[in-house]
Protein backbone atom coordinates (compact mmCIF):
# COMPACT_ATOMS: atom_id res chain seq x y z
CA UNK A 1 0.00 0.00 0.00
CA UNK A 2 1.11 3.35 -1.17
CA UNK A 3 2.79 4.94 1.82
CA UNK A 4 3.17 2.11 4.38
CA UNK A 5 6.56 2.74 5.21
CA UNK A 6 5.30 5.78 7.27
CA UNK A 7 3.69 3.47 9.27
CA UNK A 8 6.14 0.36 11.51
CA UNK A 9 5.76 -2.65 9.27
CA UNK A 10 2.91 -4.30 10.19
CA UNK A 11 -0.72 -6.43 8.39
CA UNK A 12 -2.73 -4.08 9.22
CA UNK A 13 -0.49 -0.79 7.43
CA UNK A 14 0.10 -3.33 4.55
CA UNK A 15 -4.15 -3.54 4.41
CA UNK A 16 -5.61 -0.25 4.90
CA UNK A 17 -5.76 2.78 2.42
CA UNK A 18 -3.67 5.64 4.03
CA UNK A 19 -4.76 9.06 4.15
CA UNK A 20 -2.59 11.79 2.87
CA UNK A 21 0.10 13.14 5.01
CA UNK A 22 -0.46 15.82 6.99
CA UNK A 23 1.39 19.19 7.41
CA UNK A 24 3.55 19.94 10.04
CA UNK A 25 3.26 22.95 12.23
CA UNK A 26 5.20 25.43 11.19
CA UNK A 27 4.64 29.02 12.82
CA UNK A 28 2.39 30.38 15.72
CA UNK A 29 -1.63 29.55 15.76
CA UNK A 30 -4.33 30.10 17.86
CA UNK A 31 -7.54 28.27 18.73
CA UNK A 32 -10.00 26.90 21.01
CA UNK A 33 -8.87 23.26 21.51
CA UNK A 34 -5.37 21.74 21.40
CA UNK A 35 -4.45 18.09 21.45
CA UNK A 36 -2.13 15.89 21.66
CA UNK A 37 -1.95 12.70 19.91
CA UNK A 38 -3.92 11.39 16.90
CA UNK A 39 -4.72 7.86 18.32
CA UNK A 40 -8.99 7.11 19.31
CA UNK A 41 -8.59 9.58 22.35
CA UNK A 42 -7.27 12.40 20.98
CA UNK A 43 -9.66 12.14 17.41
CA UNK A 44 -12.21 11.04 18.98
CA UNK A 45 -11.86 14.44 21.29
CA UNK A 46 -11.00 16.62 18.66
CA UNK A 47 -14.44 15.38 16.18
CA UNK A 48 -16.91 15.38 19.16
CA UNK A 49 -15.69 19.44 19.87
CA UNK A 50 -15.33 20.24 16.12
CA UNK A 51 -18.97 19.10 15.66
CA UNK A 52 -19.86 20.99 18.19
CA UNK A 53 -18.24 24.46 16.92
CA UNK A 54 -15.11 24.23 18.57
CA UNK A 55 -11.83 25.27 16.59
CA UNK A 56 -9.47 22.30 17.02
CA UNK A 57 -5.99 21.47 16.16
CA UNK A 58 -4.63 18.28 16.61
CA UNK A 59 -0.94 17.65 17.18
CA UNK A 60 0.54 14.54 16.08
CA UNK A 61 4.03 13.23 16.34
CA UNK A 62 3.82 10.37 13.83
CA UNK A 63 0.95 10.01 11.43
CA UNK A 64 -2.35 9.27 12.55
CA UNK A 65 -2.89 6.13 14.35
CA UNK A 66 0.48 5.48 14.48
CA UNK A 67 0.95 4.40 18.34
CA UNK A 68 -1.63 1.99 19.92
CA UNK A 69 -4.69 2.98 18.31
CA UNK A 70 -3.01 1.27 14.49
CA UNK A 71 -1.03 -1.73 15.58
CA UNK A 72 -3.33 -3.20 18.79
CA UNK A 73 -5.13 -6.36 18.89
CA UNK A 74 -8.34 -5.23 17.24
CA UNK A 75 -10.84 -6.43 20.01
CA UNK A 76 -13.27 -3.93 21.63
CA UNK A 77 -14.13 -5.38 24.91
CA UNK A 78 -16.80 -3.29 27.20
CA UNK A 79 -15.50 -3.08 30.37
CA UNK A 80 -11.91 -1.71 31.42
CA UNK A 81 -8.72 -3.27 32.12
CA UNK A 82 -8.87 -4.12 36.15
CA UNK A 83 -11.93 -6.23 35.40
CA UNK A 84 -15.40 -5.39 37.44
CA UNK A 85 -14.50 -6.65 40.61
CA UNK A 86 -11.21 -4.49 40.80
CA UNK A 87 -13.31 -1.31 40.17
CA UNK A 88 -15.87 -2.19 42.45
CA UNK A 89 -13.07 -2.71 45.58
CA UNK A 90 -11.77 0.84 44.09
CA UNK A 91 -14.39 2.58 43.84
CA UNK A 92 -17.69 0.77 45.23
CA UNK A 93 -20.13 -1.25 43.97
CA UNK A 94 -22.70 1.79 42.34
CA UNK A 95 -19.70 4.05 40.88
CA UNK A 96 -18.28 0.53 39.43
CA UNK A 97 -21.55 -0.01 37.71
CA UNK A 98 -21.81 3.31 36.30
CA UNK A 99 -18.43 3.27 34.58
CA UNK A 100 -19.54 -0.24 33.08
CA UNK A 101 -22.63 1.55 31.95
CA UNK A 102 -20.22 4.12 30.30
CA UNK A 103 -18.72 2.02 28.57
CA UNK A 104 -21.27 0.17 27.25
CA UNK A 105 -22.31 3.97 25.84
CA UNK A 106 -18.89 3.64 23.79
CA UNK A 107 -19.33 0.80 22.36
CA UNK A 108 -22.87 1.73 21.31
CA UNK A 109 -20.96 5.23 20.21
CA UNK A 110 -18.17 3.19 18.23
CA UNK A 111 -20.33 1.26 16.43
CA UNK A 112 -22.05 4.74 15.49
CA UNK A 113 -19.45 6.07 14.46
CA UNK A 114 -18.37 3.57 12.30
CA UNK A 115 -21.66 3.73 10.61
CA UNK A 116 -22.32 7.68 10.31
CA UNK A 117 -19.00 8.22 8.80
CA UNK A 118 -18.90 4.90 6.63
CA UNK A 119 -15.85 4.00 8.26
CA UNK A 120 -14.83 0.40 6.47
CA UNK A 121 -12.94 -1.19 9.34
CA UNK A 122 -14.08 -4.80 9.22
CA UNK A 123 -16.16 -4.78 12.12
CA UNK A 124 -17.13 -8.11 13.56
CA UNK A 125 -19.45 -9.10 16.50
CA UNK A 126 -18.53 -11.45 19.35
CA UNK A 127 -15.86 -11.99 21.73
CA UNK A 128 -15.19 -14.79 24.59
CA UNK A 129 -12.91 -14.80 27.58
CA UNK A 130 -11.74 -18.44 27.90
CA UNK A 131 -9.68 -20.71 31.24
CA UNK A 132 -7.22 -22.50 30.74
CA UNK A 133 -7.25 -24.19 34.45
CA UNK A 134 -9.81 -24.67 36.72
CA UNK A 135 -8.86 -22.00 38.98
CA UNK A 136 -9.54 -20.30 36.17
CA UNK A 137 -12.71 -22.01 34.56
CA UNK A 138 -14.14 -21.22 38.23
CA UNK A 139 -13.24 -17.11 38.28
CA UNK A 140 -14.74 -16.94 34.83
CA UNK A 141 -17.78 -18.76 35.64
CA UNK A 142 -18.44 -16.46 38.82
CA UNK A 143 -17.84 -13.50 36.67
CA UNK A 144 -20.21 -14.98 34.50
CA UNK A 145 -22.89 -14.98 37.20
CA UNK A 146 -22.24 -11.42 38.47
CA UNK A 147 -22.43 -9.73 34.69
CA UNK A 148 -25.63 -11.21 35.32
CA UNK A 149 -27.13 -10.32 38.65
CA UNK A 150 -25.39 -6.70 38.76
CA UNK A 151 -24.71 -5.43 35.63
CA UNK A 152 -27.53 -7.33 33.67
CA UNK A 153 -24.96 -7.27 30.42
CA UNK A 154 -26.29 -10.43 28.67
CA UNK A 155 -23.14 -12.34 28.70
CA UNK A 156 -23.36 -16.42 28.20
CA UNK A 157 -21.24 -19.25 29.48
CA UNK A 158 -20.55 -21.89 27.24
CA UNK A 159 -19.52 -25.44 28.71
CA UNK A 160 -16.30 -26.97 26.74
CA UNK A 161 -18.23 -28.78 24.54
CA UNK A 162 -20.04 -25.98 23.29
CA UNK A 163 -17.26 -23.80 22.89
CA UNK A 164 -15.89 -26.73 20.47
CA UNK A 165 -18.39 -26.43 18.27
CA UNK A 166 -17.41 -23.11 17.49
CA UNK A 167 -13.17 -22.89 18.34
CA UNK A 168 -11.23 -26.23 17.00
CA UNK A 169 -9.32 -25.68 20.05
CA UNK A 170 -8.97 -28.30 22.70
CA UNK A 171 -7.03 -26.20 24.86
CA UNK A 172 -9.86 -24.07 27.30
CA UNK A 173 -12.06 -25.54 29.38
CA UNK A 174 -15.39 -22.93 28.36
CA UNK A 175 -15.93 -19.50 27.67
CA UNK A 176 -17.68 -16.56 28.95
CA UNK A 177 -19.13 -15.60 25.75
CA UNK A 178 -19.74 -11.64 25.24
CA UNK A 179 -22.16 -11.02 21.74
CA UNK A 180 -22.01 -7.32 22.27
CA UNK A 181 -18.14 -7.06 22.22
CA UNK A 182 -16.47 -7.55 19.26
CA UNK A 183 -13.32 -6.72 16.94
CA UNK A 184 -12.05 -4.46 13.75
CA UNK A 185 -9.46 -3.81 12.41
CA UNK A 186 -7.55 -1.23 14.10
CA UNK A 187 -5.42 1.15 11.98
CA UNK A 188 -8.55 1.10 9.80
CA UNK A 189 -10.54 2.55 12.31
CA UNK A 190 -8.23 5.22 13.07
CA UNK A 191 -8.06 6.41 9.57
CA UNK A 192 -11.69 6.66 9.42
CA UNK A 193 -11.88 8.62 12.63
CA UNK A 194 -9.22 10.82 11.24
CA UNK A 195 -10.97 11.39 7.95
CA UNK A 196 -14.04 12.30 9.68
CA UNK A 197 -12.21 14.90 12.14
CA UNK A 198 -10.42 16.45 8.79
CA UNK A 199 -14.03 16.63 7.11
CA UNK A 200 -15.43 18.06 10.57
CA UNK A 201 -12.80 20.82 10.46
CA UNK A 202 -10.37 19.53 12.82
CA UNK A 203 -6.38 20.69 11.54
CA UNK A 204 -4.37 18.01 12.14
CA UNK A 205 -0.78 18.19 12.39
CA UNK A 206 1.53 15.45 11.61
CA UNK A 207 5.50 15.49 12.34
CA UNK A 208 4.67 17.26 14.92
CA UNK A 209 5.87 16.01 18.29
CA UNK A 210 5.08 18.30 21.19
CA UNK A 211 7.55 19.23 23.07
CA UNK A 212 6.52 21.56 26.29
CA UNK A 213 3.51 23.05 27.84
CA UNK A 214 2.89 26.29 29.20
CA UNK A 215 0.62 26.15 31.53
CA UNK A 216 -1.82 29.21 32.49
CA UNK A 217 -5.19 30.70 31.68
CA UNK A 218 -4.07 30.48 27.93
CA UNK A 219 -1.83 27.93 28.00
CA UNK A 220 0.04 26.91 24.93
CA UNK A 221 2.18 23.65 23.38
CA UNK A 222 5.45 24.22 21.58
CA UNK A 223 6.49 22.14 18.92
CA UNK A 224 10.40 21.97 17.24
CA UNK A 225 9.16 24.57 14.41
CA UNK A 226 5.69 26.05 15.68
CA UNK A 227 3.36 26.88 18.84
CA UNK A 228 -0.42 26.70 19.20
CA UNK A 229 -2.02 28.65 22.04
CA UNK A 230 -5.78 28.00 23.15
CA UNK A 231 -8.31 27.97 25.43
CA UNK A 232 -8.20 24.25 26.23
CA UNK A 233 -5.22 21.62 26.12
CA UNK A 234 -6.00 17.40 25.50
CA UNK A 235 -3.00 15.68 26.48
CA UNK A 236 -3.93 12.12 24.85
CA UNK A 237 -0.12 10.40 24.12
CA UNK A 238 -0.51 7.77 26.49
CA UNK A 239 2.34 5.84 26.30
CA UNK A 240 4.37 7.71 23.91
CA UNK A 241 3.94 11.08 26.16
CA UNK A 242 6.97 12.25 27.46
CA UNK A 243 8.21 15.53 29.09
CA UNK A 244 5.17 17.21 29.02
CA UNK A 245 3.00 16.60 32.66
CA UNK A 246 5.42 14.46 34.89
CA UNK A 247 2.64 14.33 37.68
CA UNK A 248 0.40 11.78 35.62
CA UNK A 249 3.31 10.29 33.30
CA UNK A 250 4.57 8.47 36.60
CA UNK A 251 1.07 6.83 36.78
CA UNK A 252 1.70 4.85 33.70
CA UNK A 253 4.07 2.54 32.70
CA UNK A 254 4.82 1.33 28.73
CA UNK A 255 4.28 -2.09 28.01
CA UNK A 256 5.65 -4.04 24.78
CA UNK A 257 2.86 -6.26 23.18
CA UNK A 258 3.06 -8.45 19.59
CA UNK A 259 0.81 -9.56 16.89
CA UNK A 260 1.24 -12.11 14.15
CA UNK A 261 -0.51 -12.53 10.92
CA UNK A 262 -0.34 -15.74 9.18
CA UNK A 263 -0.36 -16.03 5.80
CA UNK A 264 -4.02 -16.02 4.48
CA UNK A 265 -5.51 -19.62 5.15
CA UNK A 266 -8.33 -19.55 2.56
CA UNK A 267 -11.94 -19.00 3.96
CA UNK A 268 -12.43 -22.89 4.60
CA UNK A 269 -9.25 -23.34 6.78
CA UNK A 270 -10.02 -20.17 8.33
CA UNK A 271 -13.46 -20.78 9.27
CA UNK A 272 -12.90 -24.17 10.71
CA UNK A 273 -10.61 -22.30 13.58
CA UNK A 274 -13.34 -20.16 14.35
CA UNK A 275 -16.86 -20.78 12.91
CA UNK A 276 -18.27 -17.82 14.16
CA UNK A 277 -15.48 -15.23 13.72
CA UNK A 278 -15.82 -14.45 17.01
CA UNK A 279 -12.21 -12.65 18.97
CA UNK A 280 -10.58 -14.59 21.51
CA UNK A 281 -8.59 -13.82 24.57
CA UNK A 282 -7.30 -16.45 27.42
CA UNK A 283 -7.35 -15.40 30.76
CA UNK A 284 -3.59 -15.86 32.13
CA UNK A 285 -1.72 -12.81 33.13
CA UNK A 286 0.40 -12.77 30.18
CA UNK A 287 -2.21 -13.86 28.14
CA UNK A 288 -2.53 -15.00 23.98
CA UNK A 289 -5.34 -13.40 22.22
CA UNK A 290 -6.49 -14.45 18.31
CA UNK A 291 -8.93 -14.07 15.58
CA UNK A 292 -9.59 -13.67 11.96
CA UNK A 293 -8.74 -10.96 9.32
CA UNK A 294 -10.92 -10.02 6.62
CA UNK A 295 -8.66 -11.90 4.22
CA UNK A 296 -8.67 -14.98 6.35
CA UNK A 297 -5.73 -14.68 7.87
CA UNK A 298 -4.90 -15.72 12.05
CA UNK A 299 -3.81 -12.43 13.78
CA UNK A 300 -2.51 -14.10 16.79
CA UNK A 301 -1.03 -11.64 19.71
CA UNK A 302 0.55 -12.02 22.95
CA UNK A 303 4.26 -12.44 24.74
CA UNK A 304 4.28 -9.01 26.59
CA UNK A 305 7.40 -7.54 27.14
CA UNK A 306 7.84 -5.10 30.90
CA UNK A 307 10.98 -4.31 30.11
CA UNK A 308 10.66 -2.01 26.85
CA UNK A 309 12.89 -4.53 24.98
CA UNK A 310 11.72 -6.88 22.51
CA UNK A 311 11.31 -10.56 23.88
CA UNK A 312 14.08 -12.90 22.03
CA UNK A 313 12.97 -15.69 19.64
CA UNK A 314 9.88 -13.68 18.91
CA UNK A 315 8.76 -15.17 15.98
CA UNK A 316 9.51 -18.97 17.09
CA UNK A 317 8.20 -18.38 20.21
CA UNK A 318 4.47 -17.01 18.60
CA UNK A 319 4.43 -19.78 16.44
CA UNK A 320 4.71 -22.23 19.78
CA UNK A 321 2.02 -20.48 21.36
CA UNK A 322 0.25 -20.66 18.08
CA UNK A 323 0.47 -23.76 17.62
CA UNK A 324 -0.27 -24.64 21.14
CA UNK A 325 -3.78 -23.31 20.61
CA UNK A 326 -4.04 -24.45 17.06
CA UNK A 327 -1.57 -27.80 16.68
CA UNK A 328 -3.33 -28.22 13.03
CA UNK A 329 -1.41 -25.00 11.89
CA UNK A 330 2.02 -26.75 13.07
CA UNK A 331 2.77 -25.90 8.76
CA UNK A 332 1.80 -22.14 9.25
CA UNK A 333 4.22 -19.67 9.71
CA UNK A 334 4.13 -15.84 9.38
CA UNK A 335 3.60 -13.32 7.13
CA UNK A 336 3.55 -10.39 9.46
CA UNK A 337 5.38 -10.04 13.22
CA UNK A 338 4.81 -6.59 14.91
CA UNK A 339 4.86 -5.12 18.52
CA UNK A 340 3.92 -1.47 19.81
CA UNK A 341 3.90 0.21 23.14
CA UNK A 342 0.28 0.49 25.39
CA UNK A 343 0.50 2.15 28.69
CA UNK A 344 -1.19 0.61 32.02
CA UNK A 345 -1.31 1.93 35.38
CA UNK A 346 -0.40 0.73 38.75
CA UNK A 347 -4.11 -0.99 39.21
CA UNK A 348 -5.02 -1.24 35.78
CA UNK A 349 -7.57 1.09 35.92
CA UNK A 350 -8.04 3.58 33.65
CA UNK A 351 -6.67 7.44 34.43
CA UNK A 352 -8.74 10.22 33.12
CA UNK A 353 -9.43 13.48 34.38
CA UNK A 354 -7.52 17.32 34.19
CA UNK A 355 -4.02 18.15 35.81
CA UNK A 356 -5.18 22.30 35.58
CA UNK A 357 -8.66 24.06 35.23
CA UNK A 358 -8.00 23.77 31.49
CA UNK A 359 -5.74 20.84 30.75
CA UNK A 360 -7.21 17.49 30.42
CA UNK A 361 -5.96 14.00 29.96
CA UNK A 362 -6.33 10.19 29.48
CA UNK A 363 -4.32 7.17 29.89
CA UNK A 364 -3.96 4.32 31.55
CA UNK A 365 -6.17 1.79 28.99
CA UNK A 366 -4.49 -1.12 30.04
CA UNK A 367 -5.17 -3.21 26.86
CA UNK A 368 -8.36 -2.36 26.97
CA UNK A 369 -8.36 0.54 24.91
CA UNK A 370 -10.45 0.49 21.62
CA UNK A 371 -13.73 1.32 23.75
CA UNK A 372 -12.58 3.01 26.55
CA UNK A 373 -10.88 5.48 24.34
CA UNK A 374 -12.98 6.63 22.72
CA UNK A 375 -15.41 7.01 25.38
CA UNK A 376 -12.72 9.07 27.04
CA UNK A 377 -12.47 11.58 24.41
CA UNK A 378 -16.34 11.96 24.40
CA UNK A 379 -16.28 12.36 28.22
CA UNK A 380 -13.49 14.82 27.94
CA UNK A 381 -15.25 16.94 24.79
CA UNK A 382 -18.18 16.79 27.64
CA UNK A 383 -16.20 18.39 30.15
CA UNK A 384 -14.72 21.29 28.00
CA UNK A 385 -18.50 21.63 26.88
CA UNK A 386 -19.16 22.44 30.60
CA UNK A 387 -20.90 19.09 31.43
CA UNK A 388 -18.13 17.26 33.44
CA UNK A 389 -20.25 14.95 36.14
CA UNK A 390 -19.38 11.65 33.86
CA UNK A 391 -15.78 12.52 33.45
CA UNK A 392 -15.02 13.57 36.89
CA UNK A 393 -16.76 10.13 38.16
CA UNK A 394 -13.51 8.52 37.33
CA UNK A 395 -11.28 11.19 38.93
CA UNK A 396 -12.56 9.12 41.88
CA UNK A 397 -10.25 6.02 41.23
CA UNK A 398 -7.11 6.27 43.66
CA UNK A 399 -4.02 6.12 41.25
CA UNK A 400 -0.47 6.14 42.75
CA UNK A 401 2.74 6.13 40.83
CA UNK A 402 4.96 3.17 39.91
CA UNK A 403 7.46 2.31 42.85
CA UNK A 404 11.02 3.17 41.80
CA UNK A 405 10.65 6.56 40.07
CA UNK A 406 12.77 6.18 36.45
CA UNK A 407 15.32 4.51 37.12
CA UNK A 408 13.56 1.35 38.85
CA UNK A 409 10.07 1.09 38.28
CA UNK A 410 11.08 -1.16 35.15
CA UNK A 411 12.86 -3.69 36.96
CA UNK A 412 10.25 -3.60 39.64
CA UNK A 413 7.36 -4.53 36.86
CA UNK A 414 9.51 -7.26 35.33
CA UNK A 415 9.77 -8.97 38.58
CA UNK A 416 6.40 -8.48 39.81
CA UNK A 417 5.50 -9.82 36.08
CA UNK A 418 7.24 -13.09 36.46
CA UNK A 419 5.94 -13.85 39.57
CA UNK A 420 2.23 -13.65 38.08
CA UNK A 421 3.64 -15.53 34.89
CA UNK A 422 4.75 -18.32 37.12
CA UNK A 423 1.79 -18.00 39.11
CA UNK A 424 -0.36 -18.87 35.69
CA UNK A 425 2.17 -22.19 34.77
CA UNK A 426 1.73 -23.66 38.49
CA UNK A 427 -1.68 -23.42 39.17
Amino acid sequence: MAGASTYPPSWYAASAELLPQQPRLDGRIDTDICIVGAGYTGLSAALELAEAGYSVVLLEAERIGWGASGRNGGQAIAGFGCGEEKLEALVGPEDAKQMFDLSLEGLRWLRTRIARHGIDCDWRDGHATVPIKPRQQRDLLAATEHFHNHYNHPVEWWDRDRLRTQLASDRYLGAMYDPLSGHLHPLKYALGLGGAALAAGVRIFERSKATRLVRGAKPSLKTAHGEVRCSHVVLAGNALLHGIAPEIESRIMPVGTYIAATRPLGEERARSLIRNDMAVADTNWALDYFRLSADHRLLFGGRASYSTLQPPNLRWVMRRRMQRVFPQLNDVDFDYLWGGMIDISLNRAPHWGRIEPNVWFAQGFSGHGVIATGLAGKLIAEAIRGQSERLDLFAKIPHRPFPGGRALRTPLLVAAMAWYKLRDALW
